[in-house]
């Protein structure tokens, strides 16, 4: 068995002009004081890294690993997330989204496709560059205003939609093959790739190909009564990055899974900090160990009621005391021998009668 790595931290909730989270060097210095290993960098943020240049320069990448490393962290993913979204979005959401892609390329919304699909094509070779293994995204949504049937769909709606994913999908997938790197997709309400049987649709479409995986997040299956547990047995081949991330669902009488339109503090699912939710990590930590995952433990903050560096504060020590040293030999190890086929034949009752006898 493998073992995780962790603690480390998503930088895209702490990120802001203000120091200590103004800068990569300042925010590296703050999340090691924390006990933070590891730190995932969103590859949209100037204040962390320009990923035109890293896609460029392998001395910029050496030289931004080699800034981590000095306060003890390593990269561990260059998070794609508003990249990703942008690849696919419905018109519906053009306005919405527009604030994820540069200033120039608002209200240019083939533009902004363009450019979002050239940075995840970025963003893998900067990935090799770096010596990572896993980019995490959002694959976005082109049929989520369908999620629920009413008025109930065309037939053959869905699978256009897949189809139409898979195409915009395709060629990025390839360029991360070509350079030895997993597309992390995040499961996640509001994407096209919400569920187990939503990835399973968008793997078929592009044809099981081998980069296109899984991140790992249990927060939002919580909210949207999921069974993670069993996610993890089903997709565990495919799961190639984990946020650690903690919520509660609690319905009653006003709301459940889908909100009222209520803030997040009013809302039936509400995202916590770690510890402070329903998630149950010690299995999902025994789950990873038992089927090999050795990717990070990244910590992805976002919580309704508790300030961020309190999160984030907690979070190291949580995820430290979760990480399984896993154990490299079986328990009852001492009551076992060495192999004898006579004493095998016994056990079993197939031993030849005694001649002697």
């Amino acid at each position: 068995m493998k073992e995780l790595r962790g603690p480390a931290i998503f930088l895209a909730q702490f990120m802001s002009d203000e120091e200590p989270f103004n800068t990569l060097d300042n925010i590296c210095a703050w999340v090691s004081s924390l006990g933070y290993k590891g730190v995932q960098i969103p590859s949209n943020d100037i204040r962390c890294m320009d990923l035109d240049l890293a896609a460029e320069s392998q001395d910029y990448c050496d030289e931004l690993a080699g800034r981590c490393a000095e306060h003890g962290l390593a990269i561990t993913e260059l998070a794609t997330h508003l990249q990703g979204q942008l690849v696919a979005v419905h018109p519906a959401y053009d306005d919405l989204f527009d604030g994820f892609a540069p200033p120039e390329l608002r209200g240019k919304p083939a533009e902004r496709q363009t450019w979002a699909v050239d940075q995840m094509k970025k963003s893998a070779v900067a990935s090799r560059r770096l010596g990572l293994k896993a980019c995490p995204s959002f694959p976005g949504a082109l049929m989520w205003h369908l999620v629920y049937p009413w008025p109930q769909r065309p037939a053959g709606l869905v699978d256009a939609g897949f189809g139409e994913l898979a195409k915009r999908w395709r060629p990025i997938l390839d360029v991360f093959d070509e350079n030895g790197i997993d597309v992390a997709f995040e499961i996640h309400p509001g994407e096209d790739l919400h569920d187990g049987a939503s990835f399973e649709a968008f793997l078929a479409a592009v044809d099981g190909h081998p980069r296109a995986n899984i991140l790992f997040d249990p927060s939002h299956f919580v909210l949207q009564q999921l069974d993670y547990l069993a996610f993890i047995d089903r997709y565990h081949p495919r799961i190639k990055a984990f946020h650690v991330k903690d919520a509660e669902f609690r319905p009653d009488g006003r709301t459940g899974v889908y909100g009222g339109y209520q803030d997040w503090q009013n809302r039936a699912g509400r995202f916590r900090s770690l510890g402070d939710g329903q998630v149950d990590f010690r299995q999902i930590f025994s789950k990873l160990t038992q089927y090999g995952f050795d990717g990070w433990a990244v910590l992805e903050w976002e919580c309704c009621l508790k300030h961020p560096e309190q999160g984030a504060a907690e979070g190291a020590p949580f995820i430290a005391d979760h990480i399984i040293r896993p154990t490299e030999y079986a328990f009852d190890d001492f009551a076992g021998g060495d192999v004898d086929h006579a004493t095998i034949e016994r056990a079993l009752g197939i031993a030849p009668p005694n001649k002697e006898a």
